[in-house]
This record gives C-alpha cells, structure tokens and sequence, in this order.
C-alpha cells in the first residue's frame, strides 16, 4: 500500500510555530555537543516557566516573573503564545459546551476508554510508537505518560477549558505542543525544517540516561520516517480522543446522538488547532474520522517496524492498569476490555493478546452478553438502565482515582489541575441514571461517598 501524496507532504511536516519557538530557546546547534551546553540550560528554563501556564486566562499577560531567566528564553514563549493561544475562527461555544456536557455526563466511562482504547490505539502507528519508546523509556515510566495525558485531556474537557479564563486546556494543549516540538528538536538535534537526510545514532546511552540524552542519540531516519510526531501522527493521536471516544461508546451499547458526536468531535477539532494540527486534517463527522482512522491504520499495517517496540509499550500500559485495581473480580477485566474495544488485530500488533488467556476471554465473552441481554430486558422498564454502564464505571473509579489522582504516582499534578480534577471526580459518586440498588452494588466495588484519591 503506497503512501498517498498528500500524506507523504503531511509526514515531511511538523509545526512551524512551536518548532521556531524552540529552535529561538535552544539556539544554533553545532553537532551532538550541543545537547549539553547552553541552549539545554534555556530549555530547561522554558520547561519550568510552562509550569507556570496553568490557567487560559493566565496566557495572555504571562511573563516571568524570575530576572535570571535568560532574555531570550522569554521573548520565545512570549512569541509563541501570542499566536498560539487563539482559538480557530470557526470555533463554536454551544458545541463545545455540549462536548463537555457529553463528558460530565460519562466521565468514569471517559476515563476508561482513554485507557483501554485511546491510549492503546496511539501505539499502533510504528513510527509514532519509535517515539514514545524513546521519549521516556515508557516501558519503566507507563503512569507517568498516562499522567501526562491525561492531563492535557482533563483540562479540555471539564467545564470551560477551552473556552474560559478560568479553564485550563488551551495552557495545557500549548504546553503538549511545545513539548512536542522538543521532542522533533532534540532526535534531529536541530530545526526540523532542516532535516532531510538521516541522523544516525550515537553510543547507546545507559539506563540511568536523562530524556534528553536518549533523544539526542537514537537517530532518525527522515526520508524514510518522516518528522517525529509529524502532522500525520498529530492528526491520527487527534483521532483517538475524539473518534476512538464515541466508537468506544457505540461498541459498549450506550451510542450518542448524533448531535453530540458532531460536538465532540468538533470540541476536539478546537483543541486540535491548538496543538497545531492542519484543518485539512481534522474529520468533523463520525463517517469522515472512519475513513481516516482506518486508512491511516491500514497504511501502519504495511509500515515496517523495524525493531518493533509496540508490543513492550502495550504490555506495559496493561500491566499498569491491572496494578491500579484492587477488586480481585475485576482486576484482569481491562485486557479483554481493551482487545473488545480496539480489535483483535489491533490487539494482537501492541502485544495485548499476549496478556489474554483464553479462559479470561471466555469467561469475558460470556459475561458480556449475559449483561447486555439483562440489560435488553430490564430497559423494557427502565430505559436507562444499564450494567454495562455500571461496571465500566468501577473500572473507571479505580483508574482514576489510582493513577491520576493520587499524588504518590509519578508525575504529580499541579494544584491548579489537581483540585478541579479532584471535585470534577468527586461529583461521579453518584448515577443519577440508575436505580439506588445498582448504585448500592457500585458502592461495593469502589467507595461510599465522593470519589477521592486512593492511598
């Protein structure tokens, strides 16, 4: 399966403005050296002033507020947020609004396809999956990029994040952004617009390696890989919060209206021009996103991967989501949850099915349609009636309030995140959709009262 042209052009592509941005903090690179002289001193610098972004309404006046910050440093953010902090013109406050209702309304469930769907699917494109691999070691560091994550994903979709001074996703977005485009900066150790030939590899580093170390000497083949995080794989990640979101929902029984799946998909949009993804890259409808996802899916299937370090990345996200659930009856529940979700064949290519013996899947499989035929029955009565609904729920208590809320977990969230996320959480204690009984059950298996971080 050949490339079409237009993707070809989309993977030669990143993101000019954050890429100017860094390229500005880091300044002219040299050779590998550089990776250790100043210019890291000033990257350095501009990752803790992006500390400081933590609410939209912040964005606007920020300077820092420290004299030893290098001068140059400053200018480059101040440039970058004054483009990049605007919303696209085409933005719409009531679909938005209707995003985040969307949210509210199924936020445990939210939780639990960002981790059993989203996140898997974003380790299927190879080179993409080279990326995160090498970014962090991931394998060692799972919670902290599911942390990560989540913390940019929270912040749009709680109440005003992209619309208010008051939210905190379009600070959040622009901080992944730039992030992003260190990323690029550091594997190609320069501006990506000048990377066309290939950066070979240094000498291994040692597990004790700094991020920047491990970036600086992998190498990266850029004829045949493209730019890392490219606007292609900017575009599909875009797809896993959106599209994988609502697919999840129609694949768990509970579909949205097609009403706010236009305002979920278009919230995400919105979010999307922030990142700095092209508009000629975003689907606005569920029928559109299909065809994206599956052909960018399709063309990961013929994709060397060359080693393949898919298989690690999934094998470690299960396990982390296995550890964080202590209810034995439920605690191997998210890998046949996620092979349902994203497929057998998605499953099988991230190294899922090695996790999944076959009494689980029966066991699973015969669960699954005991429920959904009680539920058929029951709804004849109470039309909003689902355990389906409820036990997704369990699931989403124990991940979230394990592995995001817990500040013992690597990667501690600021207070400005952490406090809304916290009474966000809080307030799903209850299902105002199902009968007190079903609510008692779900009290059993998580908590009585406010959902709060685990110990």
């Amino acid at each position: 399966m050949t490339m079409p042209a237009a993707w070809q052009n989309a993977a030669m592509h990143a993101d000019p403005l954050a890429d100017r941005a860094v390229a500005a903090v880091i300044g002219p690179w040299a050779d590998a050296a550089g990776a250790t002289g100043p210019g890291i001193t000033r990257l350095a610098q501009a990752t803790r002033l992006m500390s400081g972004w933590t609410t939209n309404g912040r964005l606007a006046s920020w300077s820092p507020d420290d004299p030893t910050i290098d001068p140059q440093v400053a200018a480059a953010l101040r440039a970058y947020l004054d483009e990049g902090c605007q919303l696209p013109p085409w933005a719409d406050a009531a679909q938005i609004e209707r995003a985040e209702n969307v949210f509210m309304e199924y936020g445990p469930m939210s939780c639990v396809l960002l981790f059993c769907a989203s996140l898997p699917q974003c380790y299927v494109l190879p080179h993409l999956a080279e990326v995160l691999h090498v970014a962090g070691q991931l394998e060692a560091r799972t919670e902290h990029r599911i942390r990560h994550t989540a913390a940019m994903v929270f912040p749009v979709m709680m109440k005003g994040g992209l619309g208010t001074p008051a939210g905190g996703g379009v600070a959040q977005v622009l901080k992944v952004r730039l992030i992003h485009a260190t990323v690029r900066h550091l594997i190609l150790r320069g501006a990506p617009g000048e990377a066309h030939n290939r950066v070979m590899p240094l000498a291994p580093v040692g597990p004790g390696a700094s991020l920047n170390q491990a970036l600086v000497t992998h190498g990266w083949d850029v004829p045949r890989q493209g730019l890392p995080c490219n606007q292609l794989e900017l575009a599909y990640t875009l797809l896993t919060f959106g599209y994988v979101f609502l697919k999840g929902m129609r694949t768990l029984g509970m579909k949205l209206s097609d009403a706010d799946e236009r305002a979920f998909l278009h919230a995400w949009n919105v979010a999307g021009h922030v990142l700095g993804i092209r508009d000629d890259l975003m689907a606005h409808t569920m029928e559109d996103a299909a065809v994206l996802f599956d052909s960018l899916q399709a063309q990961a299937q013929v994709t060397p991967a060359t080693p393949d370090v898919r298989p690690p990345l999934g094998r470690a996200l299960i396990g982390a989501m296995a550890s964080a659930i202590r209810v034995p009856v439920i605690r191997n529940m998210p890998v046949p949850l996620t092979r349902w979700l994203i497929g057998p064949a998605t499953a099988q290519a991230i190294g899922v099915d090695e996790r999944v013996g076959i009494v689980t899947r029966v066991v699973f499989a015969a669960a699954r349609i005991a429920v959904r035929v009680f539920d058929a029955i029951v709804r004849v009565a109470l039309p909003t009636f689902s355990l389906t609904r409820m036990f997704t729920r369990v699931v989403g208590y124990h991940l979230l309030t394990r592995m995001l809320l817990a500040q013992t977990r690597p990667l501690g969230l600021p207070d400005e995140l952490l406090n809304p996320l916290q009474d966000t959480v809080a307030a799903w204690e209850h299902d105002r959709r199902s009968p007190e009984w079903v609510n008692r059950l779900e009290d059993r298996l998580t908590t009585v009262g406010a959902w709060r971080s685990a110990p």
